[in-house]
């Protein structure tokens, strides 16, 4: 009886867990992606940051991104997601064994809605970002398509209004326990706020963002990165937040334990005159105003952009934007607005990380502290299943050479300012791009992207080592590859 006891019991726990099972919808997503880029004259010289190493000519990547979505019903899920990341073929593996784990969790998070309303909540790694204006400039300049853990609220208040709140724990430096019995406040938290509304031919969200930073996560940010998005792989947590005179005194450099920033600005859409369609965003931001002078960090940010949607064989588009730059020193601090995470930039220009389907393809201008003209013909289509963009854009920065030339001779070149990333108001840059995509079949498509660019810069505050370098040939780049949905 024991035995035929136990036996029903495993029996009903079986059936139990087989009905669940059945009760919830399983969907799965994902993409594959392998590519090579060919290079020429990476960051101007063909060198990293610092002009320690020399780029290879040609690497051939590999990415793999599952998405599994645990459905239960409309108003609750849990999404699970890992992935591959960028792997060099013949560098790395594809198993956790490896010495940096090749496999990641990059989603995990329950999402649910309060019974019999529309709230809407979302709890766990998941994907973040502020508002945006346009898909054509890819991503707010602030915080942009990363992700982090943490709890978001949206709220439906009508057709017209919703408000979205968020709670985000960006870095943990410390992982639960400070390094020392003393150490203390080690984490960076977000508290974010966004007010969409939409009319007919109009949308607007104002938005702000408070950020709390400890005085130990920054101290950690010469080598910690926020979040664990792919667009961190070349800034540290101090160029983004901290004024370039931070670090001039190692030991003492913060006078408080906690820095306090915050960011407030809005996006602007009007479709009203549509197939004319305008756009436009405007943030200002600041962070440290209690700490020293020298710590103190501000500015601002703003963009305006076009596009005519008339076309069946193409969309023409042209963007402006302007940055607040370095004054004549950096010992009153920086008027550079504060940064999490940037991602912004124009109809895939080959200056910015933005919108470019083939990773490592880009020249890493920063837009704070610079402005510039993008024109863009995307979409173009004479043949189907067969598309191209050509964008040509120019740049130039809003720093003074003389806050550059101090940051260099404090950090060092490349530490801090990196040539070619950041701009002075002598320095100029240029480039075109011109990308084209071949379904070959609905699922599979064929990418091919290509830039060149020419940059303009300041011997006397780069070194001639830097800038005769650059004057060894311009920067170009052809990448192959192929992305495969499912």
């Amino acid at each position: 009886m024991k035995r035929f006891g136990l036996s029903a019991l495993v029996l009903i726990l079986l059936l139990g867990c087989l009905g669940t099972a059945q009760a919830t919808d399983v969907k799965m997503s994902g993409d594959a992606m392998i590519w090579a880029p060919f290079w020429s004259k990476a960051n101007y010289t063909g060198w990293n940051a610092t002009g320690a190493k020399t780029l290879d000519t040609m690497t051939i990547w590999e990415r793999f991104r599952l998405k599994t979505d645990y459905i239960t019903n409309e108003n609750l899920k849990f999404r699970f997601g890992i992935r591959v990341m960028n792997r060099a073929w013949g560098n790395d593996t594809f198993t956790v064994d490896n010495p940096t784990s090749s496999i990641d969790v990059y989603l995990a998070f329950v999402q649910f809605k309060m019974p019999s309303t529309n709230i809407e909540f979302t709890v766990g790694q998941q994907d973040l970002d502020l508002p945006i204006s346009a898909d054509m400039l890819y991503a707010n300049p602030v915080l942009g398509i990363t992700r982090a853990g943490a709890f978001t609220v949206k709220a439906p208040v009508n057709d017209n209004f919703s408000v979205i709140g968020s709670f985000i724990r960006f870095l943990d430096a410390s992982g639960g326990f400070a390094p020392t019995t003393t150490a203390i406040n080690n984490q960076i938290d977000g508290y974010l706020l966004s007010l969409p509304i939409t009319l007919d031919g109009f949308k607007a969200t104002p938005w702000s963002l408070l950020g709390v930073m400890g005085r130990e996560a920054a101290t950690a940010g010469k080598s910690v990165t926020v979040g664990i998005s792919p667009r961190l792989y070349n800034q540290n947590l101090g160029n983004n937040l901290l004024a370039p005179a931070t670090y001039s005194a190692p030991n003492t450099f913060l006078r408080n334990s906690l820095l306090v920033y915050w960011w407030g600005g809005t996006t602007l859409s009007v479709t009203a005159l549509d197939p004319f369609k305008f756009y436009g965003d405007f943030v200002y931001g600041q962070g440290a105003e209690s700490d020293r002078s020298m710590n103190k960090r501000g500015g601002f940010f703003f963009d305006v952009a076009s596009e005519y949607t008339g076309l069946d064989f193409m969309t023409p588009q042209a963007t402006f934007w302007y940055s607040s730059g370095e004054d004549k020193s950096i010992r009153n601090g920086s008027e550079r607005m504060p940064v999490l995470v940037d991602n912004w930039g124009p109809s895939s220009s080959f200056l910015f990380c933005n919108s470019q389907v083939l990773t490592q393809g880009y020249m890493g201008l920063n837009p704070i502290g610079s402005t510039g003209v993008a024109v863009s013909l995307d979409k173009i289509s004479f043949i189907t299943d067969l598309k191209h963009r050509i964008t040509l854009s120019w740049a130039t920065g809003t720093n003074s050479a003389s806050s550059i030339r101090q940051g260099n001779a404090l950090n060092g070149i490349g530490n801090y300012f990196q040539m070619g990333r950041d701009l002075t108001t002598n320095e100029s840059e240029y480039a075109v791009n011109f990308d084209n995509q071949y379904n070959i079949y609905q699922n599979l498509v064929f990418h091919v992207e290509t830039g060149w660019s020419h940059g303009n810069f300041q011997s006397s505050v780069w070194s001639h080592r830097f800038t005769n370098q650059t004057r060894d040939g311009d920067a170009w780049k052809v990448a192959l590859g192929i992305q495969y949905k499912f």
